[in-house]
């Protein structure tokens, strides 16, 4: 029994960083709504990643590690006793201060980043990461079936939200 020593799955940072870098920031930037605060929270995500590789099992359960750990340094941002005493930043009218998803669907990132976190995290890990509702389950630590019920509620909310803008999209 000597010879069969199980070969841990070595982590290239590097690679991970160039892999999953946009994942991370992408999840952070939808969870924090604040360049700078998903830019905390992707490098916190990292070095983590940096301190916790041994626990790392295959490439996929980094990938599903590296989402979970994104989420969570997001809530524990939220709970932060300093940011709860802050205001937004309010710029000035005329003055441009952000470019971040400037795009013609504004109103659909608008009307996700308004979901609840469990809505929010849904959709994007379905829509955006493209995993499958067993995957999403795994990864959030949650049972298929409530993955399936928040993924049906989120899009009734956003149906709703978007449906005056887009109802008459049909419409010549």
């Amino acid at each position: 029994m000597k010879g069969l020593v199980q070969e841990r799955y070595k982590i290239d940072t590097e690679k991970a960083l160039l892999e999953y870098g946009d994942m991370v920031y992408r999840i952070a930037v939808l969870q924090m709504k604040n360049k700078s605060e998903a830019e905390d929270v992707f490098q916190e995500v990292f070095l983590r990643l940096v301190k916790y590789k041994n626990r790392i099992e295959n490439e996929e359960h980094l990938k599903a590690w590296l989402i979970r750990v994104t989420i969570n340094c997001c809530k524990k941002q939220f709970d932060n006793a300093y940011r709860r005493k802050t205001v937004p930043f309010v710029s000035e009218p005329g003055k441009e201060m952000s470019y971040e998803m400037e795009t013609k669907e504004h109103s659909v990132y608008e009307a996700v980043q308004a979901l609840p976190a469990d809505y929010k995290n849904v959709i994007h890990l379905f829509y955006y990461e493209e995993y499958t509702v067993k995957q999403i389950g795994e990864v959030l630590n949650v049972s298929e079936s409530l993955v399936k019920t928040r993924l049906s509620r989120a899009r009734a909310k956003l149906r709703e939200v978007l449906k005056g803008e887009f109802g008459h999209a049909g419409a010549i």
